[in-house]
């Protein structure tokens, strides 16, 4: 870690389309090897699915998505005179959109069906729903934290 000063946080322009911020995360973290025009027609396409299958707007439906999965606790390790303990902490609001966006796509690639477009659009609906993986990982994190709520005063 560097010791002179913290790093800058760059400004994030909005999508093209939807002039959303949170959409350009999203294609941002679903890009690979440079490819950022296929991950935006990746986006788009899932947004498009999502609006048939709900009878919504594609992307209010991803927004809901997003907030459904969004953790308000997480635990960290902190090691404590020999022994190591998880203390459940606060996620930060970026940190928050972060894994929310990061879960999103985790649990669409591992879904069946055929195409990613498929994947992210059937992820959305259900997380629109508060059902499917990217929600139980969520669940799981509060858990964990709930679980461990004894070594809050660990916290730092």
């Amino acid at each position: 870690m560097s010791r002179r000063r913290k790093a800058e946080k760059r400004k994030i322009v909005g999508d093209p389309k939807f002039n959303s911020i949170l959409v350009t995360q999203f294609v941002n973290c679903v890009t690979r090897d440079g490819k950022k025009r296929l991950a935006e027609k990746l986006f788009y396409d899932a947004v498009e699915l999502a609006a048939q299958r709900t009878g919504q707007d594609g992307v209010t439906v991803f927004k809901k998505a997003v907030d459904n999965v969004k953790p308000v606790l997480e635990v960290k390790s902190r090691r404590i005179g020999g022994a190591n303990y998880q203390v459940p902490v606060e996620v930060q609001p970026e940190r928050r959109v972060a894994l929310a966006i990061r879960w999103l796509i985790t649990y669409s690639k591992s879904r069946s069906e055929k195409s990613m477009a498929e994947k992210l659009a059937n992820e959305f609906v259900q997380a629109s729903k508060n059902e499917g993986g990217a929600v139980r990982k969520k669940v799981e994190t509060h858990k964990m934290a709930e679980a461990n709520k004894a070594f809050a005063h660990f916290r730092w």
